[in-house]
């Protein structure tokens, strides 16, 4: 009986640091979503009592704030791992990114019209695009996040943060419009999240060496002819 066998090459594509901050950086983002809706629309009211201890909002406020500023440095050094990581896929795959072919070739694939294209990196361009769009995203509700900080907290860190991002808060019109764009990119951030669940589901349905198993185990096995 002929038994056909197939070679897999596996290749590290995440450190266990970019895998340990991917999972820290989900759980900011989902905790900064629930937290800011109700900061601004708190649905939960404490029981009434005369002592002055159920400060539910204050509460809030404050591992909002700590959970942003851990989100803040941990975007920080995920940017350093990116240039520094001795995983290079990512780097690579900046390349494609500029490949007009395999554009085509992984938009045909998501139509079900072709076979996914051979890429260098870990990310397809269209990956890679939405990636660089979440990181500009969450660099924005950063920057305003802080500048709302500052207005709050004036000494301190506050008084740091003003003498360093108070022209931002001008340039963009003042306070209230800082707020707004902090909740319109939170709602940007909110509908990136079940499109980039449902392509790494799809992708890893489709095409088992996808990236869905290498964010847990860090590793991608691919059919060693893919590569020749």
């Amino acid at each position: 009986m002929k038994t056909d066998k197939k070679i897999f090459t596996r290749t590290m594509t995440f450190s266990p640091l970019v895998r340990l901050f991917h999972w820290i950086r989900a759980f900011c983002i989902f905790f900064l979503i629930f937290s800011g809706f109700y900061l601004a629309y708190p649905f939960l009211t404490p029981e009434v009592s005369a002592t002055p201890t159920n400060f539910l909002y204050a509460s809030f406020r404050s591992f909002h704030i700590m959970i942003g500023f851990l989100l803040i440095s941990i975007s920080l050094f995920r940017l350093y791992l990116f240039f520094t990581s001795k995983s290079k896929g990512e780097r690579i795959s900046t390349k494609d990114l500029f490949d007009a072919k395999i554009w085509i070739g992984q938009i045909k694939n998501y139509l079900f019209l072709g076979a996914h294209p051979y890429i260098k990196g870990v990310y397809n361009p269209i990956q890679f695009f939405a990636y660089l769009t979440l990181a500009i995203l969450v660099l924005i509700v950063s920057l305003s996040g802080l500048i709302l900080y500052y207005n709050v907290y004036h000494d301190g860190l506050g008084g740091i943060l003003a003498s360093m991002f108070k022209w931002l808060e001008v340039a963009l019109g003042g306070l209230a419009n800082v707020r707004i764009i902090h909740h319109i990119t939170t709602w940007a951030i909110v509908l990136f999240i079940p499109v980039h669940i449902y392509m790494v589901v799809w992708n890893a349905i489709k095409h088992p060496d996808g990236g869905a198993d290498s964010i847990v185990g860090g590793y991608r096995y691919q059919d060693a002819h893919l590569k020749e």
